[in-house]
């Protein structure tokens, strides 16, 4: 059987299977056998050993559970409350007012959370009922929410970064530090689409009742520091040398702990209810983790990396045509299957490709992210979309389109890191 017809094969199998709810990991497990058994003299056996033990055994990969559990202590405590109570004052007198807050407290939540769904549910939970008792428009309200919180997986720690790294065998301490300026980029760009839209019809984000004094502002500052020093704790020790990844993750579990000890709201439940998330959570990764790599392996016998980056070579696209290519892809895959599955699937087969054309592996793992933050608001699978209906019990469809027009903003935001590189690179490039 020709090369195309074992390839097609198995994705029609992959899309059977997932199509099917067969659990994504298992999914992989399967076809990465199937390729081994049917096409290839390969030990099948010995190659699982083999791909499962590389695919844990590294420090690198102690970090996920680490920044997942950050994530989850932050999430259950008062923490975020105080966050939002902190941002509010400031906001208040900016045309858009608290619709700020949703896109402020994003970007701080995800410099501590590493995740998308978390950051959305959290400043979700908080702004949502406030911005609807205060007669903000829904829509705007809802979609400034879905937008935002994509930036869990955006700004550092980030667990999408931090798996295309094992993955890609790139330097996720280069990686978190290269998010940074993009994900300031596109908190921007949302804030700015916020103050213009409110500026054209103030009633959007209506002046509420309460006054804020710049005495009340300055005791806000109080309840912002915990997230602050934390960020300023955990990326200071990966950019400074300080730490490695792992190390970083550790300091800023103790962190979270710390805080939620000096708010009054850790207790011997939230510590349980954290601890589950996040060994829930990292098994779920690890299971997909070692499924792709699995995968991947079984795709590189049968020499389909080979030939597709040959065939790249051959074709002669030029950079940017390759990336509209797989940008085009992405969003396809977007709409059915979500960020981790993305990542662990395409990576092995497309990285080499990129890098072919001249592309640099952390610009391309920042690029790979911004196509996982479209897929996070694209219906049918945006997760995003699912968690803020669960917070309004609006339909999917309601959401996705108050959502639009921060999917073209990020999508604008992945054409300027795509023209000018060095939005991504520059700051990894102090490192050196």
């Amino acid at each position: 059987m020709d090369l195309t017809t074992v390839s097609i094969t198995l994705f029609i199998l992959l899309v059977i299977f997932l199509g099917g709810s067969v659990w994504i990991g298992i999914s992989l497990f399967l076809i990465g056998f199937g390729g081994l058994i049917f096409f290839t003299e390969v030990p099948f056996g010995l190659v699982l050993s083999n791909v499962v033990w590389n695919n844990t055994n590294g420090s690198a990969m102690l970090a996920l559970p680490m920044f997942i559990w950050m994530g989850e202590i932050l999430f259950r405590s008062r923490i975020s409350q105080n966050l939002f109570n902190g941002l509010a004052p400031w906001m208040d007198a900016i045309p858009g007012r608290l619709l700020h807050v949703n896109i402020i407290a994003c970007t701080f939540f995800a410099a501590v959370s590493g995740s998308s769904a978390a950051t959305t549910a959290t400043v979700g939970k908080i702004t949502v009922p406030e911005l609807q008792g205060r007669g903000y428009h829904p829509r705007l309200s809802f979609g400034s929410l879905a937008g935002a919180g994509t930036l869990g997986f955006l700004i550092p720690p980030s667990m999408m970064m931090l798996v295309y790294g094992i993955i890609g065998d790139v330097s996720i301490g280069k990686l978190f530090i290269a998010g940074i300026v993009p994900g300031a980029l596109i908190a921007l760009l949302f804030s700015g689409y916020i103050l213009v839209r409110s500026l054209i019809n103030p009633s959007l984000a209506p002046a509420g009742a309460d006054r804020y004094t710049w005495k009340r502002r300055l005791i806000g500052l109080k309840e912002i520091a915990p997230v602050a020093v934390l960020i300023l704790v955990v990326l200071g020790s990966l950019y400074r040398g300080w730490a490695t990844p792992t190390e970083a993750g550790v300091v800023g579990v103790v962190g979270a702990f710390f805080f939620a000890l000096l708010t009054r709201s850790l207790n011997w439940q939230v510590f349980l209810d954290s601890l589950q998330g996040a060994i829930k959570t990292s098994c779920m990764i690890m299971l997909i983790v070692m499924g792709a790599g699995y995968l991947s392996v079984a795709v590189g016998y049968l020499g389909i990396t080979r030939e597709l980056t040959l065939l790249v070579s051959e074709m002669g696209l030029s950079p940017y045509m390759l990336i509209l290519i797989l940008t085009v892809l992405y969003l396809i895959l977007g709409c059915l299957l979500d960020g981790f599955s993305m990542i662990v699937m395409t990576t092995p087969i497309v990285l080499p490709m990129v890098q072919v054309v001249g592309f640099d592996p952390i610009w391309f793992g920042i690029y790979l992210v911004l196509m996982i933050e479209l897929a996070q608001i694209t219906p049918p699978v945006g997760f995003n979309l699912f968690v803020i209906s669960g917070l309004t019990n609006e339909d999917i469809m309601t959401i996705a389109r108050a959502a639009l027009p921060f999917f073209l903003l990020l999508c604008a935001a992945t054409v300027i890191v795509t023209l000018f590189p060095q939005v991504v690179l520059y700051l990894p490039d102090l490192m050196r």
